[in-house]
């Protein structure tokens, strides 16, 4: 298995290449040269697998071979034995073939755990085979960090720079990243947004020059292939737990990143039926407007009750346009430069094979707080904002009620209270026991300006040795 750039460019790299790189040398994102291809009949025989045996399943095409099977299969093992839950993501029903995929039993409460413990696993494994020390400098919207501070903190060959935007993440969010004391893990809150983090994330791996001899930069970020990959797991594992792959299934997926909407579409192409893919969006709505009227016009980013989709630049979406342009990387060049203006446009038969598959719809935080409230008058059931505009997603584009709709529930209320009590519940939900002591812990993190040199500067004198 090769993996090459949605941008053209350079030669194919292995999978080790790929985990430990960002962005491909000419800007653009890594995809496999061609997907793992399952038959109904062999997703059918998946249907008694347990999260993690399944997850060897549809891991394996895409290492091939990279790691040895026994190897990976214990990388798994590992990666999930810290959730708090059996079934690692259960499905909570909440209305007719209405199904929550919970996402949030794993250590920091958020979906992003599913692919950075094994993203951390993964590095350690192939970092201390290789006898490499590396830096890992990721952008946050609230969830990445914490979970990436989580899987990789106890690596001895990683050096952790995390960046989220001063001020725009829950105090939650913020506190599961900042209360975790190690010499390797550095938290930067940075003025200004999330692009804005992102962006400077971006510009710092196209030119590494600022770091030490012998030392390159890793990306956490949903660039990275590893975290893709990891997430694919739980379509097929939902799609299994609903009376797939005979019956198909629905996604409705809070979208920020573009990248766990990503990773369903390829379950999709990789052979599970899935009948719509729901790219549900807060106010900050780009996403929605480019599927619904092919407008990707960027605007001022809105700060909002659901701060993760908080994102105006959805960088995983350049893997998707990369298909609907048969894979043309001088045709995604051209597209990425139209965005960075702020003018990109679709073309017509991209626009149309999009919808074939993707629906989209927008909820500003008056409908999403009416959500929360109404699903806990209802059925008694917490949502958290973005599950809750996944879930309004959901029901506004659902097309039928015979095909099973599945809302992906990305991270646990507790960890936005101020939605949840604006929603009218009476208090702060409550942390997960491990979690219970986060307001006492003590913080550590650095205020930095939205200025390149500064943030390279501390990074680079903050590398240990």
């Amino acid at each position: 298995m090769k993996y090459i750039s949605t941008r053209g460019g350079g030669q194919p790299k292995s999978f080790e290449e790929v985990i430990l790189t960002g962005l491909a040398p000419d800007g653009g994102l890594y995809v496999p040269e061609k997907l793992p291809q399952f038959s109904i009949q062999e997703i059918a025989s998946w249907s008694t697998l347990s999260y993690q045996e399944l997850a060897l399943k549809v891991i394996s095409p895409f290492v091939d071979g990279a790691i040895p099977e026994q190897d990976l299969e214990q990388l798994i093992a590992k990666s999930y034995a810290t959730f708090r839950h059996d079934d690692i993501a259960p499905l909570v029903k909440t209305g007719s073939n209405e199904w929550i995929l919970e996402l949030f039993h794993g250590p920091t409460l958020a979906f992003k755990d599913f692919a950075l413990q094994f993203l951390g696993n993964l590095l350690d494994y192939t970092l201390e085979k290789r006898q490499q020390k590396v830096v890992i400098m990721g952008a946050t919207s609230g969830d990445t960090g914490s979970a990436a501070i989580e899987g990789c903190r106890r690596c001895n060959n990683i050096d952790i720079f995390i960046l989220h935007p001063h001020e725009r993440v829950s105090e939650v969010q913020r506190r599961q990243m900042t209360t975790v004391r190690a010499d390797n893990i550095h938290n930067i809150a940075m003025h200004g947004n999330f692009d804005d983090c992102q962006n400077m994330v971006k510009a710092s791996f196209s030119d590494q020059s600022f770091l030490p001899d012998g030392r390159q930069l890793v990306a956490v970020n949903s660039i990275n292939w590893a975290r893709i990959m990891a997430q694919i797991v739980y379509y097929f594992w939902a799609s299994l737990k609903l009376g797939g792959p005979d019956q198909a299934v629905s996604f409705s997926v809070p979208t920020g990143n573009f990248g766990d909407i990503f990773a369903g579409y390829l379950a999709h192409k990789m052979g599970l039926p899935i009948k719509r893919l729901v790219i549900a969006t807060n106010q900050n709505d780009i996403l929605h407007r480019c599927i619904s009227d092919n407008d990707h016009t960027t605007r001022p980013l809105e700060q909002s009750l659901a701060p993760s989709m908080d994102i105006m630049i959805s960088s995983n979406f350049e893997r998707l346009l990369f298909d609907l342009y048969d894979r043309d990387g001088a045709a995604i060049t051209q597209l990425m430069r139209d965005a960075k203006v702020g003018s990109m446009q679709l073309s017509e038969s991209a626009l149309t094979d999009a919808r074939q598959l993707f629906s989209s719809f927008r909820c500003d935080d008056k409908g999403m707080v009416d959500l929360i409230r109404e699903t806990h008058q209802e059925v008694d059931y917490l949502l958290d904002p973005h599950t809750a505009i996944g879930l309004a997603a959901a029901r506004v584009c659902r097309t039928d009620c015979h095909t099973p709709m599945v809302t992906l529930a990305t991270a646990h209320p507790a960890k936005f209270p101020d939605a949840v009590k604006a929603a009218g519940y009476p208090r702060d939900p409550e942390l997960p026991e491990h979690l219970a002591d986060l307001f006492e812990r003590e913080e550590w993190f650095t205020t930095l300006d939205n200025d390149p040199l500064a943030v390279q500067a501390f990074i680079a004198n903050n590398i240990s040795v």
